[in-house]
């Protein structure tokens, strides 16, 4: 498949380059800095760009199969706007332009899908979100909400705790309040369950949380 990364440095976003170098994927890398990527791969194209830079975003999802988002709001205090939002909005119109369909994006429970029932983790994580980190938690909602609202055939994968550690090949995936969901997953299998939307119809244009 062709697969077009955003987030592409973060922790996450390099687990999902890795992954589907190693299944034989041909993926486009969009980020700021390449230096900081540190990949090199005969089917990885790097494309250097801002969020803001509409025309190279439109040229990397071109000829894309699905786009994979491992894009999430900063949790520094300090920082100001909301960037995503319209890094974000500049994907999703990209992708219409260029008629790709598939959006694989990810965020937290903070995010609701209407499947979900009364949880824990449904409860605590908005809150802590709109208490402690209220500029981080508009802007994810702010960003998925531009995603849901659009016609992609998308899916976000939502979790809690993302940790460090080797992929274990176990994922939970459903939604809060009727499946067992847990906090932890690593992000080795948050990349793994990214990837394996591009072909699983299971969670189309619906927001699962997933964990180990």
């Amino acid at each position: 498949m062709k697969v077009t990364v955003f987030g592409a440095t973060g922790g996450v976003g390099r687990e999902v380059i890795t992954q589907a170098l190693d299944r034989g994927d041909h993926v486009t890398a969009y980020v700021r800095n390449p230096a900081k990527l540190g990949l090199t791969h005969p089917d990885l194209t790097v494309i250097a760009g801002e969020l803001t830079d509409r025309e190279e975003v439109r040229r990397a999802v071109r000829g894309a199969d699905a786009v994979v988002s491992a894009l999430g709001p900063s949790l520094d205090r300090k920082a100001t706007g909301t960037p995503l939002v319209d890094g974000t909005r500049a994907i999703v119109e990209a992708m219409q332009a260029e008629g790709v369909e598939r959006y694989i994006g990810m965020a937290t429970p903070s995010l609701r899908d209407p499947r979900d029932t009364s949880s824990l983790l449904g409860l605590i994580v908005p809150f802590m979100g709109r208490t402690f980190l209220p500029r981080a938690y508009r802007e994810l909602l702010a960003m998925s909400r531009l995603v849901t609202n659009s016609p992609l055939d998308w899916t976000i994968a939502r979790f809690t705790r993302p940790t460090d550690g080797a992929r274990t090949g176990t994922v939970r995936a459903g939604y809060l309040g009727r499946d067992r969901i847990r906090a932890s997953i690593t992000r080795a299998d948050i990349a793994t369950f990214l990837l394996d939307q591009s072909t699983d119809p299971r969670f189309h244009r619906s927001a699962p949380a997933i964990s180990n």
